[in-house]
């Protein structure tokens, strides 16, 4: 019985031993170790599957951003170029309006004006009844239809009031100042020459440059413009033309949409400098109309030009820039 009681004893402090660990230190740290390695690695779990979660929230965020932006961007794009469509369309028309008010000015001008010359009587009488007239009556008639018609050889033809001829030449030079002046400011900038009504500046390889197949103009660039729109930006009658030309590398259509592609780029810096975008056409001309002829890097880098057409708008655009 004893025997019975202290094995029973002994039992119950292996299991409470069990319970509580080892007695001796070095295996009751052996011990604790072992029972909180578990957790520790559940936590390790828990938040690297929390830091996933959050990435993936935050990448779901930017790319709805990103996506918004970029469809905003081509809203933007797309009412731009109708603007400017509407825009080449209203020119159009303008210019189609004058054309047709310079026809009719000129079919006005060369109409015959009605004349009697002095050796036309003014009435003709019948052979029968001027045979009974006497020849006395015949002679009076005559020299009074002569005395009739004496004034109007000497009426000097009509001519424009001495005024408005005087105030005409008067806006012409004041024009032909006010361009002379404008063409000083811009030649400071880039090349520029005089046209019928207004001036062209040409932009070069070594003022503008275009990277071989991109429309993208690069940032150093956009304070030459910002200098051009400076001058023009006073201007209020005056209409701005801007231009694109390619070399011969690639194909017809191919350099027709670069070329406009790089004219609404260039209009965009100078919409972006402060000048009113409905002042501002632009066309593309791909390699059409190149400076020189020739197939080596220097003749095409010649013909790779922007050119930019400030025409006065409050005449015909019958100088607009070279195409």
């Amino acid at each position: 019985m004893p025997s019975t009681i202290s094995e029973v004893e002994e039992q119950a402090t292996q299991e409470r031993g069990l319970a509580g660990g080892p007695s001796n230190p070095i295996a009751q740290h052996a011990y604790d170790g072992f029972v909180k390695t578990p957790s520790r690695s559940g936590s390790g779990w828990v938040l690297g599957a929390t830091a996933v979660g959050l990435a993936l929230i935050l990448a779901s965020i930017f790319g709805l951003w990103l996506l918004r932006s970029v469809r905003r961007l081509n809203r933007q794009v797309a009412h731009l170029n109708r603007q400017t469509e509407q825009l080449n369309q209203r020119l159009q028309g303008a210019e189609q309006h004058v054309k047709s008010l310079d026809q009719k000015a000129s079919e006005a001008s060369a109409a015959p004006v009605a004349t009697v010359r002095p050796d036309q009587a003014p009435d003709r009488v019948p052979d029968r009844v001027s045979d009974q007239v006497p020849p006395e009556t015949k002679d009076s008639q005559a020299t009074s239809a002569t005395e009739t018609q004496l004034p109007l050889r000497s009426k000097p033809a009509a001519q424009p009031p001495p005024q408005a001829t005087q105030k005409t030449e008067e806006s012409r030079q004041q024009r032909d100042a006010d361009l002379q002046k404008l063409k000083q400011s811009l030649s400071q900038i880039a090349e520029t020459r005089r046209t019928a009504d207004g001036v062209v500046m040409t932009f070069g390889e070594k003022s503008i440059r275009f990277d071989s197949g991109n429309s993208n103009l690069s940032p150093q660039y956009r304070g030459i413009l910002n200098r051009v729109a400076r001058v023009v930006m006073p201007l209020n009658r005056y209409s701005i033309y801007v231009y694109a030309y390619t070399d011969d590398t690639g194909t017809k259509d191919y350099n027709l949409q670069l070329s406009a592609r790089r004219a609404r780029a260039v209009r965009d810096a100078l919409v972006q400098a402060g000048i009113d975008p409905s002042l501002i056409s632009t066309k593309g001309f791909g390699k059409s109309k190149p400076l020189v002829t020739g197939s080596n890097p220097k003749d095409r880098a010649a013909n790779r030009r922007v050119e930019i057409g400030i025409i006065d708008s409050t005449l015909p655009p019958s100088g607009q820039p070279r195409k």
